[in-house]
């Protein structure tokens, strides 16, 4: 068994999966994806689940606080709204019993089993890898080639650039000027993409947030840096 779920009392369904890289018997609390016991591979399941309710108290307390974390988290259904630079999200009910995700015309299509309700953690999970896989393929289409293009307009040599999908910053640029770029940047308007990217065309010669940092992007933005940098607070690297 590598994966199983199982009915456990008071506790509903407990997802029991085992890990080549456990050392131990843990306990782990995902949104949408509820209570899973990791124990290593070759270990007693029975233990494992003695280990659960040994810590149903802390597991009750726990998952009051992952509802509460999953009211703010976005669910994708049939209503959301969601476009990027070239496409925009369509989700549907289809009578195949798997997701079916496809990207044709600007319209990223996901399709999921009518028997299953939108709100499963597999759909939610399923929904979410294709908007980040469509998001992945527009951005390493055009970024690199819009960061060429503004490189060149300013006189400015980098190394590399590698889009990632960050959780918390829209880019980087380290010490050996290489670039990195995240996949999100295809949410925003054009000229908050090309702002991201002029900020870190920017730190290849400034390495701080400096006087001269600004200055030097206030120049490359025609003086609107500080303006673009406020409107840049209106928008989040994450989704949901």
């Amino acid at each position: 068994m590598k994966e199983a779920v199982v009915e456990i009392p008071e506790l509903g369904q407990v997802t029991i999966r085992q890990s080549t890289k456990a050392r131990r018997i843990s306990i782990k609390l995902r949104p949408f994806k509820g209570v899973t016991l990791v124990i290593p591979v070759g270990g007693d399941v029975h233990e494992g689940i003695n280990f659960l309710k040994e810590k149903k108290q802390w597991i009750l307390s726990n998952l009051k606080k992952l509802e509460e974390k999953e009211d703010l988290l976005t669910i994708f259904d049939e209503t959301t709204q969601f476009t990027s630079r070239s496409f925009a999200l369509k989700i549907s009910k289809h009578n195949k019993s798997n997701v079916r995700l496809h990207l044709h015309q600007g319209i990223l299509h996901i399709y999921y089993p009518g028997n299953v309700p939108v709100s499963h953690p597999g759909i939610q999970e399923n929904i979410r890898y294709g908007i980040e896989e469509a998001l992945r393929l527009e951005a390493k289409r055009y970024l690199p080639h819009r960061l060429a293009e503004l490189a060149q307009k300013h006189s400015i040599r980098y190394q590399n650039v590698v889009i990632k999908n960050l959780k918390s910053r829209w880019g980087s640029c380290s010490g050996r000027n290489n670039i990195n770029l995240n996949l999100h940047l295809m949410r925003l308007p054009d000229e908050l993409i090309d702002y991201v990217l002029l900020h870190e065309l920017c730190h290849v010669h400034e390495k701080n947030h400096g006087p001269h940092f600004w200055a030097r992007l206030d120049t490359m933005t025609n003086g609107q840096a500080r303006q673009l940098d406020g409107r840049m607070k209106d928008y989040q690297t994450k989704i949901y």
